[in-house]
């Protein structure tokens, strides 16, 4: 047996994760760090983000490392009838498979969905993620986060106005998707309880990307004014914006009136509250750059770190800006066990938090293939057919360059 003992909520549901790169990975891992039995299958070459870097440990770059923890792996030629034969077998104890192959590619392999994976295992849930999905104007096309993010509309309302549209720093339509694809796997899980049938998900970067751009894309429905860039600026809300102070850069968020007349008034300039120029949030939207230049002068003799204790303390949203490094030693991130550490392996925490079956942190991403004879022999595969697998390629023991 596997060295993965029930836990989490998710114990008892295994995967077959054929994904690669960041989206797929990323929701297997949610999947997993709750208790799901992740089983990594990658193409003899292996997937393309363990040479993703520097930096390295051990071979593996660090863009595999955070997304490959709490899986098993093996390498699998899917390429050959033999290696079609494999996968079938492991899906029979199956209850999700989730791929990103280009569209097409499983139907083209005879292993496609609706012909054959549904007819051969009724209760099978399959995610496929692409790009753009099958059809329509952009279908067939592969998409890369950057790429969609373009496409979806992220630069144009990203980036400062005299610096043109700009590519948000976290691959979020990647993410994004990751997301969105392990909530659609688990209302299939939900669901099959009821009906007792699996289904067939089509998730797509594209569709994810363009429903996030909120609010941008109520606002220009209802004014019908195309929203811009607006830097650190909101387009709906104002004072919302980062400020220089003395020791450091904050961002202060006023979602209403109460919270802006404690900002002025921890200012020391309470009247500002009053001014007609900002009295509602509308006449602060309005006049957003008069309200930034009375602000940039009140805290300009600040030190950031105080000041957003006192207005943290009063009610009102400010941090300080922070660094990757200062965010993950910060107290905070360990107090809320956002720091995970095994052996070698650091890595944020989960920030899915249940109060009986909490997620956790059972093993390190896996090296390519590492568990190939375990995970086959608990498929039923005897010795001699695994020797055989291996010795013919099909199940490749080293990464194929």
């Amino acid at each position: 047996m596997n060295d993965f003992s029930p836990f989490g909520a998710l114990a008892g549901l295994k995967v077959l994760d054929l994904t690669r790169v960041l989206g797929g990975p990323y929701c297997t891992q949610i999947l997993a760090d709750h208790g799901a039995e992740v089983i990594k299958i990658e193409p003899p070459q292996g997937d393309e983000v363990r040479d993703w870097g520097p930096p390295f440990h051990d071979e593996m770059a660090s863009y595999f490392i955070g997304v490959n923890r709490n899986k098993r792996a093996m390498g699998l030629d899917l390429t050959t009838e033999e290696g079609r034969q494999v996968l079938l077998r492991l899906l029979e104890e199956a209850d999700v498979l989730i791929e990103n192959y280009k569209t097409g590619t499983m139907e083209k392999w005879g292993i496609g969905y609706q012909e054959v994976l549904s007819k051969r295992f009724p209760k099978l849930i399959h995610t496929r993620i692409s790009g753009f999905g099958a059809d329509g104007p952009y279908g067939g096309n592969p998409g890369y986060d950057a790429i969609v993010q373009a496409m979806a509309g992220w630069f144009s309302v990203n980036g400062e106005p005299n610096g043109g549209p700009t590519r948000i720093g976290i691959a979020m339509v990647d993410m994004g998707t990751g997301l969105y694809s392990a909530i659609a796997i688990l209302m299939a899980v939900h669901e099959r309880t009821r009906s007792g049938q699996g289904q067939y998900i089509d998730m797509t970067l594209y569709d994810c990307a363009v429903s996030l751009m909120h609010p941008h894309v109520p606002n220009w429905y209802l004014s019908g004014d195309v929203p811009g860039l607006t830097g650190n600026s909101h387009t709906n809300i104002a004072p919302y914006d980062k400020y220089p102070t003395q020791t450091t850069d904050i961002f202060v968020g006023c979602g209403n009136n109460r919270a802006f007349l404690r900002l002025c008034t921890e200012l020391g300039n309470a009247a500002l509250a009053e001014d007609p120029r900002f009295v509602e949030n509308r006449d602060r939207a309005a006049n957003r750059v008069e309200l930034r230049e009375e602000l940039v002068q009140l805290m300009s003799t600040c030190d950031g770190h105080e000041l957003c204790g006192r207005l943290l303390k009063a009610g009102v949203p400010a941090g300080p800006v922070m660094n990757t490094a200062e965010v993950m030693e910060h107290p905070h991130t360990v107090h809320r066990d956002m720091a995970w550490a095994k052996d070698w392996y650091n890595g944020t925490g989960t920030p899915i938090k249940f109060s009986r079956t909490p997620g956790g942190l059972q093993s390190v991403p896996p090296q390519f293939g590492a568990d190939t004879d375990e995970i086959l022999s608990e498929g039923g595969f005897s010795d001699d057919e695994i020797s055989t697998l291996k010795q013919s390629g099909v199940v490749p023991g080293e990464r194929r360059k």
